[in-house]
């Protein structure tokens, strides 16, 4: 008859449980402080900074820290991101900016406070991890720890006698332990077994994760590069320094690690809701280019789409923006060309109203045979809404009705002065305005095919009737990103393994009693109390019950018992089970936690 017996009384063969108890996880044991201790030296307080610092308390704070100082470089310009921001909030806060140069908030991730929490996060991961990764093999290596001698110690047990012999219960019992995934083996009258092992892998492959994420984070930012350009149809791009528009990269990038290639821009395609509440959204955005790799790479064809960039080794081409380039045709005088070619124009609304500048540099001679320069204020809508509009703002993105709005301009454009100037924007210092016969500047809408003379036999401009469109590409090279991928998704992994994955041991003893029928004892023990072990060893012991069914049990007077009930299932409520109340020390019942620390 089973039965489960608790009671108060301790003794010294509570000990015995120690080593069934321990090791179900790698977590270190800290030594109790003992009194007197002597005074620590130089090493013996190096020893105990390096057990502080490798701790998993000091790692989850360091990286609670790492998180709290990444939000300065959220909220304050940094010099690698926008340089511009940086010295427009310079100029705006006199007193703040010194403060900030001294703390080296204006380059978080590179400072010197920020890179010593990064390496002491980085080493404290790596001390908790080497020592519980060889403890953690070497339970591996090993074999579940035998039984204790008192089985009904244990918070889950449950006993009952059979008929069958011992080696015929431990044969049967280690046969459904195995087949149940667990590690099993006989040791002596019982069988070990034990299971749950990917909880502490998980455990370990999370916090591995999260150094293989800190170091492609590190090579990510340090060795990046990013630079964005705009390509107009039938032009090209090589990836060089000195053919982005802008550019900026990590501490220790090279121009050597720019990804050898190039490529031409064919075609832009753009189509637009024509009606609904979704007029002038975009429907298509896709430009089609040729590519090479290499300075000897096979031509290949493409097309860069929004969010699907063209993948060139470790550099990805993204599609980010869009616009148009009108084409014009500068003549002097006397008829001569002196400028043709598509001018790019930066759009201002969703509706690609766009303005920019056509700079006439070299080749320009005025009425009176002197070098001069032109320059042109632009202003361009795809689609105009008529005069009666009065407003030259475009009403829909497409080449509906593409209307150029100039302005003339002659002088020094002061692009020799040796100062960077924006493609976009013209310096006037320096330029007189062209005048029309009322006095005022000379300005022009003019559609595709339409000229604007300049008077006094100054030339002219003509808008062509082709109209090219370019796309603005965003070049990035990002090295460790599938590095810090595959650490994510391996860091989720294992916290799920260590949250939802229980290691728990089970024993099952089979020994013959003084009356010659054998006696079934089975128990188990998890890390942590849960209801999972009673509801696991209730299934198995109902399993092996039917393999070693029960004996009757002797009566009063000597004869056997009519009926044998089956084990009680661990898992049931006290409440329902039957209890009986023992003084044999034998019997003492304790909670799982308590008996792994005994």
């Amino acid at each position: 008859m089973s039965d489960t017996t608790t009671d108060n009384t301790k003794t010294g063969d509570d000990q015995d449980l120690g080593a069934a108890g321990s090791q179900l996880s790698t977590a270190p044991v800290e030594d109790a402080p003992s009194p007197n201790l002597p005074a620590l030296g130089v090493i013996g307080w190096a020893r105990w900074f390096w057990r502080q610092l490798t701790s998993m308390r000091v790692a989850l704070l360091l990286l609670l820290l790492l998180s709290l100082a990444a939000i300065p470089g959220s909220l304050i310009p940094q010099t690698g991101i926008d340089e511009t921001r940086v010295a427009d909030f310079r100029e705006r806060h006199d007193v703040l900016a010194p403060v900030y140069d001294k703390l080296g908030l204006f380059h978080v991730y590179s400072s010197v406070w920020f890179s010593a929490i990064y390496i002491l996060l980085f080493v404290s991961l790596i001390g908790c991890i080497v020592p519980r990764t060889w403890q953690f093999v070497g339970q591996l290596r090993g074999r579940p720890p035998g039984a204790p001698r008192r089985l009904t110690r244990l918070p889950a047990h449950t006993t009952w006698r059979t008929s069958a012999g011992p080696e015929e219960v431990r044969e049967a019992a280690l046969t459904l332990l195995k087949k149940r995934r667990f590690r099993a083996h006989v040791a002596g009258d019982a069988v070990a077994a034990e299971k749950g092992y990917l909880r502490e892998l998980g455990n370990l492959a999370f916090h591995l994760a999260l150094i293989v994420m800190l170091i492609a984070f590190a090579w990510g930012q340090l060795f990046k590069s990013e630079g964005n350009k705009i390509v107009v149809e039938g032009d090209g791009f090589s990836n060089t320094l000195t053919q982005y528009d802008d550019f900026k990269s990590g501490n220790l990038f090279t121009n050597d690690d720019l990804e050898p290639f190039s490529f031409d821009v064919k075609a832009f395609t753009g189509t637009y809701e024509r009606s609904g509440p979704n007029r002038g959204t975009p429907r298509t955005y896709e430009t089609e280019v040729t590519y090479t790799e290499g300075a000897d790479g096979e031509e290949k064809n493409a097309v860069i789409k929004v969010n699907k960039p063209l993948e060139i080794g470790d550099a990805k081409v993204y599609l980010v923006s869009h616009g148009y380039a009108p084409v014009v045709t500068v003549r002097d005088g006397k008829g001569k060309i002196v400028y043709q070619d598509a001018v790019p124009l930066l759009p201002l609304d969703n509706n690609v109203t766009s303005n920019g500048v056509v700079k006439v540099l070299d080749g320009y001679r005025n009425p009176q045979g002197k070098k001069e320069q032109l320059g042109f204020q632009a202003f361009f809508v795809p689609t105009f809404g008529g005069s009666a509009s009065g407003t030259m703002l475009s009403q829909f993105p497409a080449l509906d009705y593409p209307v150029l709005a100039l302005n003339a301009y002659h002088g020094d454009l002061k692009a020799d002065s040796g100062i960077p100037q924006s493609v976009y924007q013209m310096d006037k210092t320096k330029m007189k305005e062209f005048k029309d016969a009322d006095g005022e500047l000379l300005k022009k809408l003019l559609t595709p095919g339409e000229t604007m003379t300049l008077p006094g036999g100054a030339g002219s401009i003509t808008f062509e009737k082709d109209i090219k469109e370019w796309a603005g590409f965003q070049v990035v090279q990002e090295p460790g990103g599938g590095w810090a991928l595959g650490g994510a998704l391996t860091a989720i992994g294992g916290l799920a393994a260590s949250l939802f994955v229980q290691r728990r041991r089970v024993w099952v003893r089979a020994v013959r009693g003084d009356d010659g029928v054998t006696v079934v004892e089975m128990a188990g023990l998890g890390r942590s109390e849960s209801a999972k072990v009673p509801e696991e060893l209730g299934d198995l012991a109902a399993i092996l019950y039917e393999r070693a069914p029960g004996a009757p049990d002797a009566g009063p007077d000597g004869t056997a018992e009519p009926d044998a009930a089956p084990p009680e299932d661990p898992g049931t409520p006290a409440a329902s089970r039957t209890t009986t109340t023992s003084t044999d020390p034998d019997s003492q019942a304790v909670p799982a936690e308590g008996a792994e620390q005994q």
